[in-house]
């Protein structure tokens, strides 16, 4: 297969001049569609060096990007350009995650997690009589 102009092949990822940064966040397997890549940069959870951008801009080596997906919010910086989505290992040598983001997303996966832990589970689901009770007490009849 051939390439295209200004495309050369290192192993399973084929490295470009420029890239769109929604097929870079897909490339960098930060979303698991393209569609989901550029809907996050329009809907504003990108951020490029502090700016908000379109899913159009490429992106450069040495960029500092700004993710935010659902509750985690990551802060990485482009190390290599690819158009192509590849293995997971090779998606994490694109970029490089900030020592900062790093700290934040297991503080907050902490914090999630006890938050989680606090709920009581009952040791057993509720039979006829209970489900019965629960829906009589949940609309108040």
């Amino acid at each position: 297969m051939q390439n295209a102009p200004g495309e050369k092949e290192t192993g399973v990822v084929v490295v470009v001049d420029k890239v769109r940064i929604d097929k870079w966040l897909w490339a960098a397997r930060f979303f698991k569609t393209r569609s989901l890549a550029a809907r996050a940069v329009t809907g504003g959870h990108v951020y490029v060096n502090g700016s908000r951008v379109k899913a159009a801009r490429p992106v450069q080596p040495g960029d500092r990007l700004n993710i935010r997906r659902g509750e985690e919010e990551f802060v990485v910086i482009v190390l290599a350009l690819s158009g192509k989505r590849g293995p997971a290992k090779v998606a994490a040598t694109l970029y490089e995650e900030t020592k900062e983001s790093l700290v934040a997303r297991e503080a907050a996966r902490d914090e999630r997690r006890l938050i989680h832990a606090r709920a009581a589970r009952p040791d057993r689901r509720p039979d006829k009589r209970e489900r019965r009770r629960i829906r009589k007490f949940i609309r108040k009849d």
